[in-house]
């Protein structure tokens, strides 16, 4: 399961509500590159593919394809807001490292 913590939540549902047309939800996946191997991707959803699996946490729905989800098990997503980093953070117990950015990450 892929869970955002109640400030991820807040944050997703904020730009959502600024978006025209509005967005269903959160698509999270991963895709090569990066320095270690591999990257997020977050994007509005505006539909959901056949095999995507839609979870919801804290009223954000989460719509995740299939081949992303072996990544993000147990991932948490958080939202920070401080002087030095603004930003989704991912917690992923998956990841065996990650870069300095945190941006991507290996297993």
């Amino acid at each position: 399961m892929i869970t955002l913590t109640e400030s991820a939540a807040t944050a997703v549902r904020e730009f959502i509500r600024d978006k025209d047309p509005s967005p269903i939800g959160l698509k999270v996946g991963v895709q090569g590159g990066g320095c270690s191997g591999f990257s997020y991707k977050l994007e509005f959803a505006y539909s959901e593919d056949e095999g995507d699996r839609v979870l919801e946490s804290h009223n954000v729905k989460i719509i995740i394809d299939n081949k992303s989800l072996l990544y993000l098990m147990g991932t948490v997503i958080d939202y920070v807001s401080e002087l030095n980093q603004t930003g989704f953070k991912f917690i992923n117990p998956t990841a065996k490292r990650t870069c300095g950015c945190g941006e991507s990450f290996g297993i």
